[in-house]
């Protein structure tokens, strides 16, 4: 494969070097054109060594191979890392000052930028709509990492690992490929919209507290990465998780319910699946204190009153069927049984209520499922289909959701 890998004017610059051994190591034939900045932090001797092709940033450079016009077209995929706040900017205007932003505005094939900078940079309202502008044009823009990042900052605008923009390159140039000339069951969500959320949702007390619970959002993001490898373009509403998001996603963070709901209900309008993992907390509490709750001595503890979440499973199947749309809808269940049932007994009575297409059960409790790396499922169907069983890694059982979704689509909404 050919590949374009353009370098930004940024510290992490010297991380992509990493990078490319990965591409050049799978076999593929790397072009690296860096900014006039990269440069003052990774030389171009050190490009061209890695990459055993000559290294240029000037379009004046070689004229008569009209470089700024040929690479662009004869690219099968452009990954741009680090991509500066100042990089997002000129491509989102379509700029053509350099080599390098000559070659993305000919881009025929995918092109993928791994953001890297400071996070007040990367949140700036500037840069949002910049990143925006670039999705709504079939653009993959990473989501950032979290960490350490110059000097002794840390938050969301660190150069994710060279491993996982590559994962991230490989897959998007896979899924390119399959839209082509993979067959529609080797890519069963070719073409879909999917909404997954994960993680915990957190209901805060206080500046301090929060009523929580144990979910890792391990599961969620193994269905984000299945559905990925599917072939579906992937929004991942991601509550409190102790894994990063898969690279590739559509990330919308959220902590509690409500803010969950807001997200769900916007993103579900034209999603073609949505598949709510997140363990999503039943009550919060009904005061929010300004200040920290203290400890006063010589008085009770305090009584923290509890009202009801919104039901955003049933929500959205109630606004679907009342727009008369085609869109399938799945639900986890987290289930424990009791005096009154068993936990299929539990979740059958659940799925019946909430009304959703499917309902991935699993049975939870301290040590299990929450926060590790196995799991083990019951898929049951609102359609009268007989449940279905999966379990092993939370990848195994992610692979066998996505296939089921596929299924799914193909036999109750064949029109979608």
């Amino acid at each position: 494969m050919r590949i374009v890998l353009g370098v930004g004017g940024g510290i992490a610059a010297y991380k992509v070097a990493s990078l490319l051994r990965l591409f050049t190591e799978a076999g593929h034939k790397v072009t690296v054109i860096p900014t006039e900045a990269a440069t003052r932090f990774v030389g171009v001797a050190t490009w061209e060594a890695l990459s055993g092709n000559p290294v240029s940033n000037s379009v004046f450079d070689d004229v008569e191979k009209v470089n700024h016009v040929r690479l662009g077209h004869e690219a099968d995929l452009i990954v741009v890392a680090p991509a500066t706040a100042d990089l997002l900017a000129k491509a989102a205007t379509g700029q053509a000052g350099d080599l390098l932003t000559n070659t993305l505005l000919m881009a025929h094939g995918p092109v993928l930028f791994a953001p890297a900078m400071h996070t007040e940079m990367w949140q700036h309202a500037a840069t949002q709509a910049n990143v925006e502008t670039l999705r709504s044009r079939g653009v993959t823009v990473l989501e950032p990492a979290s960490g350490r990042l110059t000097g002794s900052d840390s938050g969301p605008g660190r150069l994710p690992e060279p491993e996982a923009i590559f994962a991230a390159a490989m897959a998007l140039a896979e899924s390119a490929v399959g839209a082509t000339a993979s067959p529609a069951a080797e890519k069963p969500l070719a073409g879909r919209i999917v909404t997954i959320s994960a993680g915990g949702t957190r209901e805060a007390l206080d500046p301090v507290r929060f009523l929580g619970n144990r979910s890792s959002g391990k599961q969620g993001a193994a269905l984000a990465a299945a559905a990925l490898a599917a072939g579906a373009t992937v929004r991942f509403l991601a509550a409190h998780m102790d894994v990063e998001a898969p690279a590739g996603v559509e990330l919308v963070r959220v902590e509690s319910a409500l803010e969950l709901r807001e997200a769900a209900l916007k993103a579900a309008v034209d999603s073609d699946v949505v598949i709510m993992a997140a363990a999503v907390a039943d009550f919060r509490p009904a005061e929010f204190s300004d200040t920290k709750i203290k400890k006063v001595d010589g008085e009770d503890a305090p009584v923290v009153r509890l009202i009801r979440n919104p039901d955003i499973l049933h929500e959205l199947v109630e606004r679907r069927n009342a727009e008369g749309g085609q869109q399938l809808i799945v639900g986890f269940a987290a289930e424990t049984g009791d005096a009154q049932g068993d936990v299929l007994e539990h979740a059958t009575a659940k799925l019946k209520r909430k009304g959703c297409d499917l309902l991935v059960v699993n049975q939870v409790g301290i040590g299990r499922v929450f926060g590790q790396d196995e799991n083990s499922v019951v898929i049951l169907s609102g359609h009268g289909a007989e449940p279905q069983s999966a379990a092993g890694s939370k990848s195994d059982v992610a692979a066998a959701v996505v296939d089921r979704v596929g299924a799914e689509l193909a036999r109750v909404f064949p029109a979608l």
